[in-house]
């Protein structure tokens, strides 16, 4: 069945909420095991129901933000939402506190609780109207972005399709079209401003409410981080300021001495040789058909997931006006069919979404065979590994969408890679930062990120826009907005994704088989669980991102120099 077939319809949330308040009746009343796994099978599947049309909501309002019945239906999911996770808490209780715990811990696993666990933490009925606010406020924030209609070149764009023009060989359109950029979001300073100010004292208010003493605690319980804390992840940031940023900043300067310029500013970055990145050489749907082979070679396994995409038309891929930018990648539980999501726009990235969102989307395929809905995906660290690390599996097939550019994508993907960790956590930094401390003004809260850009980031160079000069560069970045503390998830995620890289360069058969583990393994474990799992050194340990990004450098200085012009 294709996605446009898939039926859709607004949940009865009065019957919804009656029907699994007389499930969860039931099971409080059960003394028998066998009975109460039966019960949650049946609250499972109302589970699945009410997430299947919120998703199929989410996605048709992601394809087009414009539409009025669109933007009617995601108004009413803002609003249900609470009233669903308020079942959620209910089941949960229960079944942490039934005499059958253990045996239905054997039948279902640690983790079901262990989430359980923290997901009574993040709801009271008391935060009901603030989950509210919290929802319309990151609608709000989405279709702020969507509707950016930005005049560039004689043809309007939007934030997307701007993209390519950012990062060609000409130096004065990359400059030109960063500053149409930023021009959208200085009109729009403001507003922007206004709703994260309102988000992060919704999200303040919601954690006291609840005992937190800010809304840190509340946050990674809401990430359902059940291993590590945040001093934890302090700890591994200051081994990316330490390990990290001194090979960033020296390859920075590499790239400067590449590209033939005095001095490399913020519009210089996202071009690496000075001929050119190394674009597909093809259309959209040229670069499905590259991607189809790849995956037919890689995997019997991959084959059949991406054939199953293909046949039921499960992704949405090429950037056009009125589409939420970015990409994800979701799952559709009635249909068990795993959902991508991206914004094509001729460059670089349009391979590595693809590949990234497939690497969900294809652990998500190998985890439907799961009891429960909580183990299709795993924690958002966890699933960042099988994406990041199907970007660097697949890079034997490269040569399918970049032909004699191959080797320039090679090396820009890891600069890239190497680039990211500082980004990652100065964002990560920024927020703890942000939520520390909810009574900050805007302007202290810009302020505060340009002193953390500076120190993980040293080398960035504005060159006089007014906007990011200022502190504003983070308003962009959507998880700050949407989902707080998503985003040390991808750094932590790409230590262990660079692993896999270096393992299949030795034993692309033993690599492959790690990851298959991986995914099959779904969100039945926690992420230090899954890290083990599969054979790979946590990142909190000390000196795990100098390993990694020594192997990077090395690799980097190898390089035919012949291959970077």
């Amino acid at each position: 069945m294709k996605l446009s077939e898939y039926k859709y319809s607004r949940p009865d949330m009065k019957a919804m909420e009656s029907e699994a308040d007389s499930l969860i009746s039931s099971f409080r009343n059960s003394s028998s095991a066998e009975k109460q796994a039966e019960i949650m099978a049946s609250v499972n599947k109302l589970r699945n129901h009410y997430m299947t049309m919120s998703t199929l909501c989410s996605i048709r309002y992601s394809q087009d933000t414009e539409s009025d019945y669109n933007q009617k239906e995601k108004a009413f999911y803002d609003d249900a939402e609470p009233a669903y996770q308020s079942i959620v808490s209910k089941f949960f209780k229960e079944i942490l506190d039934t005499p059958n715990r253990k045996t239905l811990e054997e039948k279902f696993g640690r983790q079901l609780f262990t989430i359980a666990t923290q997901t009574v933490r993040t709801f009271d009925p008391s935060i009901t109207e603030d989950l509210k606010k919290e929802n319309a406020l990151t609608t709000e924030y989405s279709r702020l972005l969507s509707s950016a209609r930005i005049m560039f070149q004689g043809e309007e764009r939007n934030l997307s399709q701007l993209e390519p023009f950012a990062t060609g060989t000409d130096r004065e359109i990359r400059r030109s079209a960063q500053k149409a950029r930023y021009s959208f979001f200085e009109q729009h300073s403001d507003e922007l401003d206004r709703l994260y100010d309102e988000l992060v004292k919704t999200r303040d208010t919601m954690a006291k409410k609840l005992g937190h003493e800010n809304f840190i605690g509340l946050g990674y319980d809401r990430m359902l981080r059940s291993d590590y804390n945040a001093q934890d992840v302090k700890g591994y940031r200051d081994q990316i300021l330490r390990d990290v940023v001194p090979v960033a900043a020296k390859e920075r300067e590499k790239q400067r001495k590449r590209l033939g310029l005095d001095k490399l500013y913020f519009y210089d970055e996202p071009l690496f040789f000075p001929t050119g990145n190394s674009n597909p050489k093809g259309e959209p749907e040229w670069i499905i058909e590259q991607a189809a082979s790849m995956y037919k070679e890689l995997s019997p396994e991959t084959n059949e997931f991406f054939e199953y995409l293909k046949k039921n038309e499960l992704m949405d891929l090429v950037a056009r006006k009125g589409k939420a930018p970015g990409g994800y990648c979701t799952i559709i539980n009635d249909y068990k069919s795993p959902f991508i999501f991206s914004n094509f726009n001729g460059t670089t990235h349009d391979v590595i979404v693809l590949t990234h969102e497939a690497g969900h989307a294809f652990q998500c395929y190998m985890s439907l065979g799961f009891d429960v809905p909580d183990y299709y995906f795993p924690t958002y660290e966890a699933c960042e590994i099988h994406s990041m690390s199907m970007e660097f599996l697949t890079w034997p097939w490269m040569k399918l969408f970049f032909k004699e550019d191959e080797g320039k994508f090679r090396h820009s993907h890891i600069s890239k890679a190497l680039f990211f960790w500082p980004y990652g956590a100065a964002v990560d930094e920024f927020q703890h930062d942000v939520y520390s401390r909810p009574s900050m003004t805007p302007k202290e809260r810009k302020q505060t990120w340009r002193s953390i850009e500076n120190r993980y980031m040293p080398w960035k160079d504005y060159g006089g826009f007014e906007f990011p000069e200022s502190g504003g560069f983070w308003q962009q970045q959507r998880h700050i907005y949407e989902s707080p503390f998503y985003y040390i998830d991808y750094t932590l995620a790409q230590t262990c994704a660079i692993q896999f890289w270096q393992r299949s360069e030795e034993n692309p058969q033993k690599a492959w088989s790690d990851y298959l583990r991986l995914c099959k393994a779904g969100g039945s474990a926690s992420f230090l669980e899954l890290v083990e799992l599969a054979g790979l050194t946590s990142p909190f340990k000390d000196g795990t991102i100098g390993a990694v990004v020594n192997s990077m450098e090395n690799w980097m200085d190898q390089f035919p120099e012949e291959q970077l012009k």
